[in-house]
């Protein structure tokens, strides 16, 4: 960039083809993204104020975020913000981008829960909760149930409690910080439905992966153990001792688990009506079972 005055639209052409010179995809979006944060302004913003000129500062800014995507940081964890379902989710290092395959583990969930209340409330626990992103859209969709989440790092709940907070829900959703079922064993029990996002990358594909989630992202939420079902396996055969007779689980999975997982679940004899649903891409993301009466 020369020092020359630079206007809303020259910046955003430049960035766009600069991202895209260096593999840095989307580039236009990224880049827009990107401005609209140094602006204060939403990406419409930008088109409506095409011509303002950027001062000395906003453009050293700009800059500095550039070279932070270009090290592989991801756009979200550099703006503070993910879209999710219905929300924008504020995000920091300390929990998991939400992605959009993770909104057909809310489709699924949303279809074993009522939406209209017939006598006390549905219980809902949301196991590894991070920002909040699963258990925040449920409550919003289904304002009538009782909501619980769960996470072992203060900081994901930290991050979690104030996207309860921005969107109202802070009344409806509980957060506890335990590690899975631990600490719950005395508190809470006959649950509804579970819902989880777990660790299921294999451990040694973890480096493996986009810079930007390998470097970035917190490892502790990616990494499922040697094979990935480390997490899962506490899932399964935790569930049915907390999950209420004709109750359900639903939690996602890696792309290539979900015959490895179906054969878990049908070991341990608490499942029925065991189901594997595929994202919008065709690639299997979502179990959904019931679990048997005890």
């Amino acid at each position: 960039m020369s020092p020359e005055t630079w206007t809303v639209l020259q910046l955003l052409k430049w960035a766009a083809d600069y991202f895209a010179s260096h593999q840095i995809h989307p580039p236009r979006p990224t880049a827009e993204l990107l401005l609209a944060h140094i602006l204060g302004f939403n990406r419409v913003d930008l088109y409506i104020q095409y011509d303002r000129p950027l001062n000395p500062r906003e453009l050293a800014a700009f800059k500095d975020v550039i070279k932070r995507r270009l090290c592989g940081e991801p756009v979200a964890y550099i703006v503070g913000e993910r879209g999710f379902w219905s929300l924008d989710l504020h995000v920091t290092p300390d929990v998991l981008i939400p992605r959009p395959e993770t909104e057909m583990l809310v489709e699924t969930a949303l279809g074993v829960l009522p939406e209209s209340r017939v006598g006390e409330p549905k219980r809902v626990l949301d196991l590894g909760t991070g920002s909040g992103a699963i258990v925040l859209a449920l409550a919003m969709e289904r304002p009538g149930h009782w909501f619980y989440a769960v996470d072992r790092s203060w900081m994901a709940l930290k991050v979690a409690d104030k996207n309860a907070r921005k969107y109202g829900l802070k009344e409806m959703v509980q957060f506890v910080c335990a590690d899975w079922f631990d600490g719950l064993a005395e508190k809470q029990s006959g649950f509804d439905l579970i819902v989880s996002n777990p660790p299921y990358v294999r451990r040694a594909e973890i480096d493996e992966l986009a810079v930007d989630v390998s470097k970035y992202e917190p490892r502790e939420a990616l990494d499922g153990g040697p094979d990935g079902l480390e997490f899962i396996r506490i899932l399964v055969r935790g569930a049915p001792t907390f999950v209420r007779p004709a109750g359900w689980l639903v939690f996602e999975i890696g792309y290539d688990q979900a015959e490895g997982v179906q054969r878990l679940m049908s070991a341990t004899g608490g499942y029925e009506e065991i189901a594997v649903i595929k994202d919008y891409s065709g690639h299997d993301r979502v179990i959904r079972a019931k679990v048997k009466g005890r």
